[in-house]
């Protein structure tokens, strides 16, 4: 039976009701999975560039914690140059005022095959918004917007 959790993917439900908006995402697709996180497709200049954009809120003024959420390529931490990279990525996030980030660490090819072949994939856990869910029990909408997520490189 799908999972789904009412305020963390109620970007689904709303994006059904919203047309087309000028960042290239289409009429009644879902919105952003996470107030701070890209949609996906569009965040085209790199895991930096996104870090440097979301580190821009200023959460003590707004007094809430915003998600923010990015997908990035396994292999980008296969070398100890990689897990520096990614380090240094959280560090400077953080040192620019950053509060909260989470990681999907696995590659588009996998979540592709889970959703083809889900008895394979029983044990594969992924973030989606707010909450962690293992990828089979998701709706195939949530599975799709999770597919679609820009998967970056370090």
């Amino acid at each position: 039976m799908p999972t789904q959790r009412g305020g963390a993917t109620v970007h689904h439900y709303l994006g059904k009701t919203v047309g087309a908006l000028p960042n290239g995402r289409k009429a009644w697709e879902p919105l952003v999975d996470g107030t701070l996180s890209p949609m996906g497709g569009v965040d085209v200049k790199g895991p930096t560039a996104i870090i440097k954009s979301a580190s821009k809120v200023n959460h003590t003024e707004l007094n809430r914690s915003d998600l923010f959420n990015m997908k990035l390529s396994p292999n980008s931490l296969q070398s100890r140059e990689g897990i520096q990279k990614f380090i240094a990525l959280i560090k400077t996030y953080f040192a620019r005022g950053g509060y909260h980030i989470q990681f999907n660490l696995m590659g588009q090819e996998t979540l592709l095959e889970a959703k083809k072949h889900p008895e394979g994939y029983r044990s594969l856990l992924v973030r989606v918004a707010g909450y962690s869910a293992f990828f089979v029990d998701l709706s195939p909408d949530i599975q799709d917007e999770i597919i679609a997520r820009t998967e970056h490189t370090l």
